[in-house]
């Protein structure tokens, strides 16, 4: 059996992750290429339903801790669900977030140290490890002007600007420890950026 391979998308908020996960969407299926997109959290039905807890703009009280542990949960739930099955059926894994989003978003800008974030998505990252991550490399502000502002009804986009700033600059300690995440460089249009994204894809044996 040939195993698929597993890469996830990373970026603040507006990044452009929706727009660029739909263009390889596009370009794997034009050159038939198996693969299934999936998101974090959610992913499976279990997964969504904690994505809509974690999510939820009434739920401003949520301490950091619960925040990172119900990522954590609905992580594993995914990759048992949904992740797991499909790179064992030989089929190329595209995520919309995955473990690097809890080390810069409860790791870094929530201050719950990068150390006890690895050490609750232990077993995700030992069972299922990504080939390569992309991270879409566009700072909070510009992304927010991109996008016209944050969406009221995301907990997470109403957190203001300081913090999707330490966000990014989680972001970029990550960058620097593990060689398998890649900065795409998203000044251009977003086919400038799709283009980055595949030949980075080819260049890295994943397509």
């Amino acid at each position: 059996m040939v195993k698929g391979k597993f890469i996830t998308f990373e970026g603040c908020e507006g990044s452009g992750k929706s727009t660029q996960l739909k263009l390889l969407s596009e370009y794997l299926q034009s050159h038939n290429i198996p693969y299934i997109l999936t998101r974090e959290p959610g992913g499976s039905p279990i997964s969504e339903q904690i994505r809509k807890i974690i999510l939820d703009g009434k739920n401003m009280e949520m301490c950091d801790e619960c925040e990172a542990l119900l990522y954590a949960a609905s992580r594993m739930q995914h990759l048992k669900d949904t992740v797991i099955p499909a790179l064992n059926a030989g089929k190329l894994v595209v995520c919309d977030r995955f473990v690097d989003s809890s080390l810069a978003y409860q790791g870094a800008a929530r201050g719950l140290g990068m150390e006890y974030v690895a050490s609750i998505n232990e077993n995700a990252l030992k069972e299922c490890p990504p080939d390569l991550t992309l991270f879409l490399d566009i700072p909070p502000d510009k992304a927010f002007q991109r996008k016209h502002g944050a969406d009221e009804n995301d907990r997470m986009e109403k957190q203001g600007l300081d913090f999707h700033m330490r966000v990014y600059s989680g972001y970029k300690q990550l960058l620097a420890v593990y060689p398998r995440i890649c900065a795409v460089d998203c000044s251009g249009t977003k086919f400038d950026t799709s283009k980055n994204i595949v030949s980075l894809l080819k260049e890295k044996g994943i397509i």
